[in-house]
């Protein structure tokens, strides 16, 4: 490895976000099992990704305007990603689970059985 990056390392460089893991996220997507005809849009915010779609339910939003769908953060202490899913109602972000490798919450977001995510 070279020194450059070494000292980039030791001095805790923020994993997160970072554009190859919301590529990464981004692609994902396209194996979810509800919203198959929109096309979600996955921002990078502080230590995660927000990832928000078209509301062609229209249950959320009456002209199917962009709706946060999840945010996912990865806590550099634990090395543990957090998933959150919004609750539309009261406006604010409630905890739904913990994973240890991305590409499992990505996972479970493309599944979502209790369809918390893409309502």
């Amino acid at each position: 490895m070279n020194a450059g990056l070494m000292r980039k390392v030791k001095t805790g460089l923020v994993a997160h976000p970072n554009e190859l893991d919301r590529k990464r996220i981004e692609r994902s997507l396209s194996s979810r099992t509800r919203y198959l005809y929109v096309s979600p849009k996955v921002t990078p915010v502080k230590g995660g990704y927000l990832i928000e779609s078209a509301c062609c339910s229209r249950n959320i939003d009456k002209d199917g305007a962009l709706i946060d769908v999840a945010l996912i953060l990865f806590d550099r202490v634990s090395g543990i990603w957090k998933v959150f899913c919004k609750n539309h109602a009261q406006g604010i972000w409630e905890f739904y689970s913990l994973y240890h490798r991305l590409t499992s919450a990505i996972d479970e977001l493309n599944a979502d059985p209790e369809r918390l995510f893409w309502q």
